[in-house]
């Protein structure tokens, strides 16, 4: 099983940023998806989750500036990032279960002018 996560990169405060994740080698199902991040010296944490049934859950620091996708038949998870303020800079990983808890890499996020 691999996710491969792209779209990170530098931008300005009040940018936009689109991170996409795609997984291979899954066999069942996906369940949830989702995106965490981790700035330095900080715990990862919860950016945005996407359930099976579309469901969705946004830590309260994105609600309004991010927004998650999944496409099913492709087995991939976006997260669209507008108004990104310095406080967004990290890592971020995506994150899928199936059977079991996969992540990806982590892709590096910096908003910065």
């Amino acid at each position: 099983v691999q996710l491969q996560a792209s779209g990170g990169g530098l931008v300005q405060p009040g940018g936009s940023l689109r991170l996409t994740c795609a997984a291979s080698g899954i066999i069942f199902r996906i369940n949830d998806m989702g995106w965490f991040r981790q700035a330095p010296g900080k715990q990862r944490e919860l950016v945005a989750i996407i359930s099976g049934g579309d469901s969705t859950n946004y830590a309260d620091s994105v609600k309004g500036r991010f927004t998650i996708s999944r496409d099913n038949a492709k087995n991939t998870v976006s997260l669209q990032m507008n108004s990104l303020k310095p406080e967004d800079t990290a890592v971020y990983y995506c994150y899928c279960y199936s059977q079991s808890a996969y992540w990806g890499k982590g892709t590096q996020v910096t908003v910065s002018s």
